[in-house]
C-alpha cells in the first residue's frame, strides 16, 4: 500500500486550512502557532504597560511618549506550540479491511493538520515488540508521518488495548487522541480512562464502528469468528439472538459514554460507511474538535 492510496489525492489540500481546536492551556515551551495568555515576542499585540528599569527599550512606543511624555512599552502575546499525541488501537478487532483503512485515514488526517500548523506531533500504536513513537514538528515531516501510518498494514496486537495503552503515551500532551473501536470490557476501559487526565490536558476518543457492528445482517446458521482470540462459534441467528446482541451493545455504549463523562473525556463515534469527508468536515468540525 502506498501513502497515496491511504488518502485521496487532493486530501492534503482540503485539510491544510484546518487545525486542532482546544481550550486546554497546557502548552510546550517552544514557539508555535497558538496564542497563549502569557506575554512574549509574537506579532500579536496585547496592550501597553509603563516602562520599568531593565525593560527592553526597543519595545518603547515613542508615539505614545510623544503624546503623554511617559514611557510605555508594548506587550505581545506569546506564541507557543501545541503538543498533540495520537494513539492508534492496533488490536485484531480493528483489522477488518474497511475499518482498518478508515481508522488510519483519521489518524493521518489529524496528524497532517498538526504538522501543518507548526505544532509538535507524536504518534504511537501498540506493538508486541515496543518501538519508539514518532515525534516531529513541522510540515517537512508530513510525508514521513503519512508513510509510517500507511505502512502499519495489519492490526495484530495480541494483548488487551486498554492494558497496554499507558506505556505508549507521553505525559505532557496538550491534546490526546485515541482512535479505537472501543470493544474492550468496560472494566478495562475504566482503569485506563481514569488515568488519562494525567497525560494530557484534553483527552478525546474517536470510536470507529461499522454498520455491520451496529446492525448485523445475518440469518440462519452462521459461524462467527472472534478476531481477538481466533475462536469460532456456531450461532443460529434468531430474532432473540439479535435482540440480545443489540441490548448488550447499547449497554456497552451507555457505560462507555458514562465513564468518559465521569473523567472529563470527550468521545465521538465515527461510522466507517459515512466516509472520511463526513467524519472530518461534519462531525469533527461540528464538535469543535477542529476549526
Amino acid at each position: 500500500m502506498t501513502a497515496n492510496y491511504l488518502l485521496p489525492e487532493d486530501w492534503l489540500a482540503k485539510i491544510s486550512r484546518f487545525q486542532i481546536a482546544t481550550a486546554s492551556k497546557l502548552r510546550g515551551q517552544h514557539k508555535g502557532s497558538h496564542r497563549s495568555q502569557r506575554f512574549g515576542a509574537s506579532l500579536d499585540f496585547s496592550d501597553f504597560r509603563e516602562y520599568h528599569l531593565g525593560d527592553d527599550v526597543r519595545q518603547v512606543d515613542w508615539n505614545v511618549f510623544a503624546r503623554t511624555d511617559k514611557y510605555f512599552i508594548k506587550r505581545f502575546l506569546d506564541e507557543q506550540e501545541m503538543r498533540v499525541h495520537i494513539l492508534l488501537d492496533t488490536t485484531k478487532s480493528m483489522g477488518t479491511d474497511a475499518k482498518w483503512i478508515f481508522a488510519r485515514q483519521i489518524v493521518a488526517s489529524l496528524g497532517l493538520m498538526v504538522l501543518g500548523r507548526d505544532d509538535r506531533l507524536s504518534f504511537s500504536f501498540l506493538q508486541d515488540e515496543a518501538k519508539p513513537p514518532f515525534r516531529r514538528k513541522g510540515a517537512m515531516y508530513r510525508r514521513a508521518f503519512l508513510q509510517i501510518v500507511t505502512d502499519i498494514e495489519e492490526a495484530s496486537y495480541s494483548n488487551p488495548f486498554a492494558q497496554g495503552a499507558l506505556k505508549a503515551l507521553p505525559k505532557d500532551s496538550t491534546v490526546l487522541f485515541i482512535v479505537t473501536d472501543g470493544l474492550e470490557s468496560i472494566e478495562e476501559w475504566e482503569q485506563l480512562l481514569k488515568r488519562l487526565p494525567r497525560y494530557a490536558g484534553d483527552v478525546r476518543i474517536l470510536q470507529i464502528v461499522t454498520q455491520e457492528e451496529l446492525s448485523p445482517n445475518y440469518s440462519g446458521d452462521v459461524r462467527l469468528l472472534d478476531r481477538e482470540t481466533g475462536n469460532e462459534v456456531n450461532v443460529t441467528m434468531s430474532t432473540k439472538v439479535l435482540e440480545t446482541y443489540h441490548a448488550r451493545r447499547l449497554l456497552h455504549e451507555e457505560e462507555f459514554e458514562a465513564i468518559c463523562r465521569r473523567f472529563g473525556i470527550r468521545k465521538l463515534q465515527l461510522k466507517v460507511e459515512d466516509g472520511l469527508q463526513q467524519a472530518i468536515f461534519q462531525q469533527l468540525l461540528k464538535a469543535h474538535w477542529i476549526r
